[in-house]
């Protein structure tokens, strides 16, 4: 795992232990056996649901072994996208106004429980607890309420899980990079998605497809791109809503922030990720090397990040 090499080029000992199905009881053996200095967390989800992801943060916590990223309050409220919007809502972060829809009988009702009549369109629908665009094509994207009825009974169908409907925000989306805690996190040089080379029939979205499937045209026309031409108070109020999220949510020691700029430069905080992908062609590390940090550097750094915050008082060799 490019992870593990990393942290050994770091000048760190480390080996990877892996997680299936319902094998927590060995990891449970090896905390009580040989309890590590600081495990890097890398794991999604087991059994194949993202919920449990905050499992294996929680029997860390319980063992009082030190770690990287969130803790299983942060995981659990950044896996429920409703929630995550209340609590961005509450710290006065601007995200798009939202309905969740629970059941296919609320779209039927004529009584119209969720005022989808009353929206202002388009829509934009997105699976509750579910990241990686899982569930999302160009009809998530809805232009009407027929869309939108239409779109979110099928993802009730397939996905068998509550679906998101927010404010579709035009504009450019922009990722931001946070490292770091406290006073002390810092965000990383903003990129954004190019679309200039999606055609012109297509949303300007990131589907599931734009980010798995390298032969489609959602991948071809969503090239991430280091964010240029930005005014200074845009790219001042793109951070700050970027930190705030970080800190409103709880994240730790790293994490990522969507967001779409509008037409008056307002940014909306569509997805907030506190445990984005840390492979070396991933965003993360991407950033990461434009302020220096090569992927070893920025393994290192994390575990740093983490050790300081358990007051663990290690340090790491940064190359």
């Amino acid at each position: 795992m490019a992870v593990c090499r990393a942290a050994c080029d770091a000048g760190l000992s480390c080996e990877i232990m892996g997680l299936e199905g319902r094998d927590v009881g060995r990891l449970l053996d090896r905390l009580a056996a040989d309890p590590p200095d600081l495990v890097f967390n890398l794991v999604e989800s087991l059994c194949g649901d993202t919920r449990n992801e905050l499992l294996v943060p929680a029997l860390l916590d319980m063992w009082k072994v030190p770690y990287t990223g969130p803790g299983p309050m942060t995981l659990g409220l950044c896996l429920d996208k409703e929630r995550s919007k209340q609590v961005l809502l509450q710290h006065g972060i601007p995200t798009p106004d939202y309905r969740v829809i629970r059941s296919a009988a609320e779209l039927d009702d004529p009584a119209d429980p969720l005022g989808l009549g009353s929206l202002a369109y388009p829509q934009f629908l997105k699976l509750v607890r579910e990241d990686a665009s899982i569930g999302i094509d160009a009809s998530n994207r809805a232009p009407d309420r027929e869309a939108l009825v239409r779109r979110a009974r099928q993802l009730l169908d397939d996905y068998r899980q509550p679906v998101l409907a927010e404010g579709y925000v035009e504009g450019r989306e922009v990722n931001v990079t946070v490292l770091g805690n406290g006073l002390e996190a810092r965000t990383l040089p903003l990129h954004e998605i190019d679309f200039s080379k999606m055609p012109a029939d297509r949303p300007r979205v990131l589907t599931y497809a734009a980010k798995w499937d390298e032969e489609h045209v959602d991948y071809i026309g969503s090239i991430p791109v280091p964010m240029t031409d930005v005014p200074p108070e845009v790219e001042a109020a793109i951070r700050r809503v970027a930190l705030a999220s970080f800190h409103a949510l709880g994240l730790r020691d790293f994490g990522r922030v969507d967001l779409r700029v509008d037409a008056a430069g307002v940014p909306w905080v569509i997805d907030v990720n506190p445990n984005c992908d840390l492979s070396p062609d991933a965003g993360l590390a991407r950033t990461a090397r434009a302020v220096g940090l090569d992927y070893p550097a920025l393994v290192g750094h994390i575990c740093e990040l983490a050790w300081r915050r358990h007051g663990a008082g290690h340090s790491v060799a940064q190359g």
